[in-house]
């Protein structure tokens, strides 16, 4: 492979770390609006999914770091920076989405609300 298809290529993964990443913000949005209307069950089906998204942009995250750590020539990527600050921001809301539900599912059980 030469240096034009090996930086096409890095663009690429790089890429996809991000369009897994945003996917993953989208059921994570729906989930919060699942919260929203008391829908816990739906709202950890988006929650499961957007893990699932965010597995795969961490292991392509994951294979990028062990090349470099591996020895492999990396050229400094703004691209990849901002891919790793998108997959970090998300897996922060990702987090917090858990949280969320389970502070929201215990009120509605001390309420009598539950589903």
């Amino acid at each position: 492979m030469n240096e034009e298809e090996t930086r096409d290529e890095a663009a690429k993964s790089t890429m996809e770390i991000i369009i897994n990443a945003g996917d993953a913000r989208v059921f994570i949005a729906e989930a919060l609006d699942n919260i929203g209307d008391a829908d816990y069950d739906l709202a950890r089906a988006n929650m499961e999914k957007a893990n699932d998204k965010l597995l795969i942009a961490h292991r392509l995250q994951t294979q990028k770091l062990q090349g470099e750590a591996e020895g492999d020539t990396v050229e400094y990527s703004v691209l990849f920076t901002h891919a790793q600050d998108t997959l970090m921001s998300i897996m922060s809301e990702y987090n917090l989405t858990q949280k969320i539900i389970t502070i929201f599912e215990k009120r509605d059980q001390k309420v009598g609300r539950s589903k």
